[in-house]
């Protein structure tokens, strides 16, 4: 396969990725992502250009300071579909690309699913946050937190990846009166929600669902596509 890194190839790679949504989700995130700076050091693989069948994302070079070694997303080209792939560390045993293949939720259902996928309709709420409680960031001091409370976390290797994501891709944090968060959405290589959740002593107060809609404002914002 050939790689590609003419930024006017990769820009058109978008637009065609773009046209073929939601099944070309897979790899669609990780392509924005890399023509909007790239902060996840990934590369794109095309088997021929300009008339590609098939279209992979991963590390560059297949050598990481992280842990996403493994992590690819990739789609084929066949006449009037498109077939999702994938391989993901992260991915529960018995999960892939293959059993989640179908619709939205077949092309990056991971954990939380594609940051959007659902979510058009949030992108138009106007709620706010409840008193007491305003939008922040997660710092790199709450990566314990983050793997604590992740549901595939709570070793080394998780928190080597959860401080990764953090350090590099957008996130959405809602944060109490003393800067405490108490809900927040990660989001990874692949423009996917990584890691969403709400303290237990903070739910049914609506903290996710405003984490959501400000994610899926942003998300926007930046070219990331939504479907609701």
């Amino acid at each position: 396969m050939h790689i590609l890194t003419c930024p006017a190839q990769l820009q058109r790679l978008e637009g065609i990725l773009r046209k073929s949504l939601p099944l070309a989700l897979p790899v669609f995130g990780a392509v924005l992502n890399i023509n909007r700076g790239n902060p996840g050091q990934f590369e794109v693989l095309v088997d021929k250009w300009p008339e590609f069948g098939a279209v992979l994302a991963r590390p560059s070079g297949e050598v990481t300071g992280g842990d996403t070694g493994h992590c690819r997303g990739g789609v084929t080209r066949r006449p009037g579909t498109c077939q999702a792939c994938s391989e993901h560390p992260w991915v529960p045993p018995g999960r892939n690309w293959e059993v989640l293949g179908e619709g939205i939720g077949g092309a990056l259902w991971l954990d939380l699913g594609v940051l959007g996928a659902g979510l058009g309709y949030r992108a138009r709420w106007k709620q706010g946050p409840a008193p007491g409680v305003r939008v922040g960031s997660l710092q790199p001091s709450h990566v314990d937190l983050l793997n604590a409370t992740w549901p595939y976390g709570g070793n080394a290797r998780s928190r080597r990846y959860l401080a990764e994501i953090l350090g590099r891709f957008p996130q959405v944090c809602l944060q109490d009166a003393s800067g405490q968060p108490v809900a927040w959405v990660l989001t990874d290589h692949f423009g996917t929600g990584t890691h969403s959740y709400t303290l237990p002593e903070q739910r049914r107060r609506g903290h996710m669902q405003v984490a959501l809609t400000v994610a899926a404002q942003r998300a926007q914002a930046r070219g990331f596509p939504t479907f609701g």
